[in-house]
């Protein structure tokens, strides 16, 4: 594309009593330093390089030499999994990342952050995977709820504080994935070509705006590449500028595998490559600087870094800790409860259709089969495993009096089978060769998903011939049941003591790993079985030979699908349910096979008949409350057609008390939207996902998202910054200057509330292309019936400024601007001019 290459900057050692980051080094600062480098001069060489790889799946190699603890690392963001992925230790389950980001809310999300570290701490964890900053650039892209906002400004809040929460704890964050990597196809290898522009102003921008404000103690580097350089060995955007502009001194850690290159990797600013023990570092390494290949004082630099890393986490003796005193505890339940009240988004409230009526004999029928069966969480390294999880139903059962609720299934979003999980009680049983038990442990569902030392004790790689899933089936429908398998490898399926099927699945179209796992899931056996008696299954999987393989895994699942009943009885069961209650209550939603890790999605539409299900009740019940179960932006056809329409993500395990106090007014919906949902795939601005010949270009350049919308004339369904609540707001008066702005507004309405105050800035007559308008700042206010708040929201100099590629630098642009102030992109309630 012609990008023009920054000049290369070297890092550096920071002298004594100065600043790092733009951060005055503090006494403890230096005594770590101190520390670190009278570690490092006792390493030789190999200890050096065995320090830069992993030793295995989570973690690094201790020293005992040196005073050196083990550093462990473990997958975020929702919580934390700890080295073996496995329910019997299980996780607080907080809601997706982009349910935090619709909270708006940056102190609420350190509080997220203290929970998580907390969490770490239980677990032995000094590293936490997360969080994931990367834009929502397109709607399709497959892990879009794991980031937060389609804004960089936004995403660059939130993840501040939650970064800053988490080091409160004591425990290290790894900001990723650095950088570009916005979507899943091709991943591994996909070239993202960015113009200089937008790739500084949009996609670095977070990254940014959390190493000054928060000075993370890690990053993680992406598998994709940058225009052309792969970001594991991409000097410049490393080297250059997280380190030598941003002043970055943490630690950057490859995500798992992407390093690939020895002296690539070295020269291009990579630390620590994982997994391991097979890397490019460790020996690799050593034998490159014996062979003048590498430069051992990049070692020693890398070294530094891991060193500083682990003196930060309280692992490097005679280094003080940055955290002695960890914030007081927190109740995990409860903040995954507040989180998910904060994060839902009421999109649609026609006529006050919520709170719900609680007066005597009031009724409520609750449909949908992700009423009764809550998807909580979003697929991939993102999972874990909660002791617990409450799903609607669960939730307005214990909330409503007794006989004042009713449910029906009305339609399911999967008609495939999916992992084992309602009526299944699991256990996963390791044997070796002869068939001897190694191992066993509990599953929460059909699902093994064991990566690196996730097995259970007593298993190991190089023992391990076969794991059988075995345990009880009780199921809850008379019928016939779907059985199948789901991974790649050979198999025994039984039920009832009788083997149905036996053979080998392959890889298929699948080309990432991830996708292969939870991809196209295959019906291998049907039986027929009676409603509450109880019946033996069991899949058994060879486990194939992983002799030099560098990620040793077992990944593979057992499906089940409940009895298909005809689709059009189910909705008229609905509609009937609907036509006899006060409220119909409609759960959507979507499934592992539309939002999950490894792979984009290919539409917007929600799977199965719900859209049907919907539209028959909305026909059936004027008071249709729909609940939208999404980690990222669906069509939604009928939304003019109900009375409410609220946006719940994924909530986390406590979603079903959250959704209670949400809908019978215990709690305001606090959420707006961090992203604009479209009204149909097709007003969507940016759906390339797919690269051609490898590469993916950007071509909308800096129009991502509501700039995009405005830029292209094209009205969404729901606009950036959207969020209802159950109060109302008058916005009174703006005063504006370069440094900030000040709004007064009156809580109009009968409750107390709170509401985000969202400000833009429109330049008057722009001398630059720039979009149409963008956000500057925003503020929570809360107030109560009556009342009047003045909030005042800081405007950073960086909101006035653009990259210049030619000065290789910011630029600030004079002129005049428009300073709006509003509930959302589209709900301006006060303008102001500012002139620079």
């Amino acid at each position: 594309m012609g990008h023009r290459t920054a000049p290369h900057r070297r890092p550096h050692r920071t002298p004594p009593h100065t600043e790092r980051g733009g951060t005055a080094v503090t006494a403890a600062d230096q005594a770590r330093d101190d520390a670190v480098e009278a570690a490092l001069g006792k390493l030789d060489l190999d200890a050096k390089t065995r320090l830069l790889a992993g030793q295995d799946m989570w973690s690094l190699p201790a020293l005992p030499e040196i005073g050196l603890g083990s550093l462990v690392m473990s997958d975020g963001p929702i919580g934390v999994r700890g080295v073996r992925w496995t329910a019997d230790d299980p996780s607080v389950a907080l809601p997706s990342p982009t349910a935090l980001a619709a909270s708006w809310d940056p102190d609420l999300a350190r509080r997220a952050g203290r929970l998580l570290a907390q969490e770490a701490r239980r677990k032995g964890v000094h590293v936490l995977l997360a969080p994931t900053v990367n834009l929502h650039r397109s709607p399709l892209g497959g892990r879009h709820f794991e980031c937060y906002s389609e804004d960089p400004y936004l995403t660059g809040a939130i993840g501040t504080g939650y970064v800053q929460g988490v080091q409160d704890g004591g425990i290290a964050t790894t900001v990723k994935h650095f950088a570009g990597n916005d979507a899943e196809t091709e991943r591994f290898t996909v070239d993202n070509a960015i113009a200089p522009r937008p790739l500084r102003e949009l996609y670095l921008a977070p990254f940014e705006a959390i190493v000054r404000g928060a000075r993370p103690w890690g990053v993680m580097t992406a598998y994709n590449q940058v225009n052309g350089t792969t970001m594991t060995e991409h000097r410049q955007l490393v080297n250059g500028v997280l380190r030598g502009e941003w002043g970055f001194d943490g630690c950057n850690v490859s995500d798992w595998t992407a390093a690939r290159s020895t002296t690539g990797c070295l020269e291009g600013g990579l630390d620590v490559a994982m997994p391991g023990p097979v890397t490019v570092y460790g020996p690799a390494l050593a034998a490159a600087v014996r062979a003048g290949e590498a430069d051992g004082a990049a070692v020693d630099g890398a070294v530094r870094n891991v060193l500083r890393l682990a003196a930060r986490a309280g692992l490097l003796e005679g280094a003080p800790a940055a955290v002695t005193e960890p914030p007081a505890p927190l109740d995990g339940a409860a903040l995954a409860r507040e989180l998910a009240v904060r994060g839902f988004v009421l999109l649609r409230n026609e006529c006050a259709a919520l709170p719900l009526d609680r007066s005597s004999g009031r009724t409520v029928a609750l449909i949908g089969a992700a009423a009764r069966d809550a998807r909580v969480l979003g697929g991939g390294s993102a999972t874990v495993f909660p002791e617990r999880v409450v799903s609607p139903l669960d939730g307005l059962t214990a909330a409503l009096p007794e006989g004042a609720l009713t449910y029906a299934v009305g339609a399911d979003p999967s008609e495939e089978p999916a992992p084992a999980a309602q009526g299944f009680e699991l256990r996963a049983v390791c044997r070796d060769a002869s068939g001897a038990v190694l191992g066993e442990g509990g599953l929460p569902s059909g699902q093994v998903q064991w990566i690196g030392e996730d097995l259970p004790e007593g298993a190991s790689y190089e023992t391990l011939a076969s794991v059988e899933i075995t345990g009880t089936f009780l199921p809850r429908e008379s019928g016939e049941h779907v059985f199948g398998t789901r991974g790649l490898g050979a198999f025994r399926l039984a039920v009832g003591g009788r083997t149905l099927w036996e053979g080998v699945q392959g890889m298929g179209d699948e080309a990432d790993p991830f996708e292969a796992f939870f991809g196209t899931p295959r019906e291998r056996a049907r039986a027929v079985l009676a409603a509450g008696e109880p019946v033996g299954v069991s899949l058994t999987y060879q486990v194939p030979d992983m002799a030099g393989m560098p990620l040793k895994a077992v990944l593979f699942s057992l499906l089940h699908l409940g009895p298909r009943r005809d689709p059009e009885e189910l909705i008229e069961e609905a509609v009937r349910a609907a036509r006899a209650a006060d409220t119909a209550v409609v759960v959507v939603a979507t499934t592992e096979r539309v939002e999950s890790e490894g792979f984009d999605r290919g539409g917007l539409g929600l799977p199965g008949r719900q859209d049907d299900l919907v539209r028959a009740v909305a026909a059936a019940n004027p008071h249709t409350v729909v609940v939208v179960n999404a980690g990222s932006p669906v069509e939604l056809p009928w939304r003019e057609d109900v009375a409410a329409v609220l946006l719940t993500w994924f909530p986390g395990q406590e979603g079903g008390a959250a959704l209670a106090d949400v809908l019978l007014g215990d709690a305001e919906p606090g959420g707006r939207l961090p992203t604009t949902w479209p009204a149909c795939l097709a007003d969507a601005p940016v759906t390339e996902v797919v690269p051609r010949e490898g590469r993916l270009e950007y071509r909308e350049g800096l129009l991502i998202g509501y700039r995009a919308y405005e830029a292209h004339g094209v009205r969404p369904a729901y606009p950036f910054g959207h969020g209802l609540g159950y109060t109302a707001w008058a916005y009174e008066s703006l005063e504006a200057t370069a440094e900030s702005v000040r709004v007064r507004l009156t809580n109009t309405g009968p409750r107390p509330g709170r509401e985000v105050v969202q400000v833009y800035l429109a330049p008057v007559a722009d001398p630059v292309e720039r979009p149409a308008s963008w956000l500057a700042g925003f503020a929570g206010v809360e107030a109560g019936p009556g009342e009047s708040v003045e909030v005042d929201i800081p405007l950073p100099g960086r909101a006035f400024e653009v990259w210049d590629e030619e000065a290789y630098g910011w630029r600030r642009i004079g002129g005049g601007y428009e300073v709006r102030a509003g509930h959302s992109y589209a709900d301006i309630r006060l303008t102001a001019t500012l002139h620079l």
